[in-house]
């Protein structure tokens, strides 16, 4: 993981997202403190367990943006899921200690990642090897068990000097198109079994059992030499690879690192005016959830995973109920609260002018590849904000989605014709905009189904 502290993690979620400072300054002690963990003497470390996170707010103000690149600054295992999905055990739906063995499948692949570019060179040398063997294999004529030992070593010789034209070749790229033919070994799609049960570790261990069983299958290919590189690339690379080493050097990573962003987590609250029918699943939920976060051992295919030190961060509206409503034993391991705020009028301009990937600065790049220059003025954009805020306050607050909605409605007709216009600028500005979007808005019917 990355060493960053506090003010270097808020610097780097400022260049993304608008607002939010509480939510971002706790996020970022969050991953301090992991930091702070593994510098503590092992007796210590045991006893320390991550302070997890529940972020309160309305949809689309940055609750799972900001966790999103949180982990993709610090390169922790991440995975987002949502609480509606899971259910009590026995209930049709996945089992919760399924969201482990996502983390660690995410995990899996981060560790993959950072060892292949450690066996690339190697994989790459054996790579060229191959490819020299198919352009110029041993030929009977050339195979010492068939000559006298003179003619042998003359024959050695010549199928030595061949190759090494044939790598200088390869070398200089001048054999880039020519055919090869490979042997290619298929792979199965993975058998589904039990998925919607409860069941997941017994489906991945019939997965296993059936692919040390069925014997793999091989197919031979013609490819030009660009192509067969990397199919022999990735060949070489799987070979080089040490899989228990990268599954043990995961398991660690997850269990250390890992992150679990429980998204729309309110929705398994059991909410006012008493129980439900619907109650029981959702209590279930919160008792299933209720160990993984206070640590437990989960059976994952690469090995257990213990979930003590994995930091869980939650969010959800609750428009409906409220923190309180989770079980008490399932608020105490969320000691960390934060509430994110509605997005006002001057966020919407922000949002769309100030982030390194703007939606502004989307959409230019977008119809600048059919050689139309878009022009945002000061203008547009508060004409812009100003709709996004009036239809939020009127109809339903989906927060900076609603840009979203008014950028794809008020392009739409520049979208469409775009491939038949010649190279032009067009100017966006007050005057477009309320041109584009005046009848929806002012028409508030409407614009509940349109914006």
């Amino acid at each position: 993981m990355r060493e960053m502290t506090p003010r270097e993690v808020v610097a780097e979620l400022d260049a993304h997202i608008i607002g939010q400072d509480a939510a971002k300054r706790a996020v970022a002690i969050a991953i301090r403190n992991r930091w702070r963990w593994r510098q503590l003497d092992a007796v210590i470390r045991k006893e320390v367990t991550p302070k997890n996170i529940i972020m309160i707010g309305p949809t689309g103000v940055g609750k799972t943006e900001i966790t999103r690149r949180l982990a993709t600054l610090t390169g922790a295992p991440f995975i987002k899921i949502e609480a509606t999905k899971y259910t009590e055990v026995g209930y049709y739906g996945r089992d919760v200690e399924s969201m482990v063995r996502d983390l660690v499948e995410a995990s899996i692949k981060l560790v993959e990642t950072s060892k292949r570019i450690e066996v690339e060179e190697e994989a790459a040398r054996r790579v060229e090897d191959r490819l020299v063997d198919l352009m110029a294999p041993l030929t009977p004529e050339w195979d010492s068990a068939s000559t006298d030992e003179e003619n042998a070593d003359e024959s050695a010789d010549r199928h030595a000097r061949t190759q090494e034209k044939f790598r200088k070749k390869l070398r200089a790229g001048e054999l880039e198109e020519r055919v090869v033919e490979l042997q290619i070994e298929t792979r199965n799609s993975p058998v589904q079994m039990f998925s919607n049960m409860g069941m997941e570790q017994m489906d991945v261990d019939f997965q296993s059992m059936f692919e040390k069983i069925v014997p793999k299958q091989s197919q031979e290919r013609t490819v030009k030499v660009c192509d067969a590189r990397k199919i022999l690339l990735e060949q070489e690379i799987e070979n080089l690879l040490d899989k228990d080493a990268v599954n043990e050097e995961a398991i660690a990573l997850a269990e250390d690192t890992g992150i679990i962003f429980v998204d729309e987590i309110d929705k398994i609250c059991s909410g006012e005016g008493g129980s439900t029918q619907a109650d029981v699943s959702r209590q279930g939920v919160q008792r299933d959830l209720l160990p993984i976060v206070e640590g437990t051992n989960v059976q994952t295919r690469y090995g257990t995973v213990n979930t003590s030190h994995i930091l869980f961060i939650a969010a959800g509206a609750f428009h409906r109920s409220k923190p309180s409503d989770l079980m008490p034993e399932l608020q105490g391991r969320f000691p960390i609260r934060v509430e994110l705020t509605d997005l006002t009028r001057d966020d919407f301009i922000r949002i769309l002018t100030e982030p390194t990937s703007s939606l502004t600065k989307q959409y230019e790049a977008l119809l600048a590849t059919d050689n139309i220059k878009l022009q945002f003025s000061k203008d547009g954009l508060e004409a812009m904000a100003d709709i996004a805020y009036q239809v939020n306050q009127s109809t339903q607050n989906i927060g900076a989605r609603r840009l979203h909605t008014i950028m794809e409605r008020l392009l739409e007709e520049i979208s469409f014709e775009a491939p038949d216009m010649k190279k032009t600028t067009i100017k966006i500005n007050a005057a477009y905009v309320q041109d584009k979007l005046k009848e929806v808005v002012e028409n508030e019917d409407l614009s509940r189904f349109i914006l």
